[in-house]
């Protein structure tokens, strides 16, 4: 039986965006008078995932719905006020995620991926760390084994490493945002190793080594 995936997808009703200041720390308020987001139906068919035939598929990931928006971002106001003010219109993906730091350390952030950019946002401070046009986008990286890792590759910044257990569906929505807004296929390199720029000035690169009951992650300094 085909599989079947509706995405949820959250579209924001007024694009006219509200004047705010240039702090890009945010107010956590949950009020309810905030912009209303509404579903936009949109379906993503199995021949746009760029994993099958070669990416070794994690069990979980098999039959399962995709929903877009998995942080409710209705309920954070603080949240739309980010998108009105950089003017985003339409909120393919959001979720909490693991992202690794230049030093090594592991943080939790809120990653939103809209119609224009990437967004990683800290949950516990509401403050935006850094936002990426899509455009930006050159590839991103996965190993051919099943983990929850991949690499956002940005040449005119730095890259970003993170890990979700929603792996396939953000690859999936990036890739189809590339070919449908910004018109460019985006690569999606598969490798057992690969380098990424962990920093404006040093490299990294992630080794994967299949093991018997999962897969062993190693991270090395270039």
């Amino acid at each position: 039986m085909d599989r079947l995936k509706s995405q949820r997808r959250v579209q924001i009703d007024d694009p006219q965006s509200p004047n705010f200041d240039d702090d890009e720390t945010l107010d956590n308020e949950n009020s309810g008078g905030g912009r209303r987001l509404r579903p936009s139906g949109s379906n993503v068919s199995e021949d746009q995932e760029p994993f099958m035939g070669v990416k070794v598929r994690r069990k979980t990931s098999f039959h399962r719905e995709y929903r877009g928006d998995y942080i409710d971002i209705p309920s954070h106001s603080y949240l739309l006020k980010l998108l009105q003010k950089h003017g985003d219109n339409q909120v393919l993906f959001a979720d909490k995620v693991l992202k690794f730091t230049g030093s090594g350390k592991m943080k939790r952030r809120i990653l939103l991926i809209t119609d224009l950019a990437i967004y990683m946002v800290d949950p516990e401070t509401n403050t935006l760390k850094r936002r990426i046009a899509l455009a930006a986008v050159e590839k991103m990286c996965l190993s051919e084994l099943s983990d929850n890792f991949f690499a956002i590759i940005v040449p005119a910044e730095y890259d970003l490493l993170m890990a979700s257990t929603r792996k396939t569906e953000i690859v999936t929505v990036l890739a189809e945002s590339a070919k449908n807004v910004c018109n460019y296929e985006l690569e999606v390199a598969f490798s057992n190793s690969f380098e990424y720029h962990a920093g404006a000035e040093f490299v990294k690169e992630i080794q994967f080594e299949e093991v018997e009951g999962g897969v062993k992650t190693r991270i090395v300094k270039k």
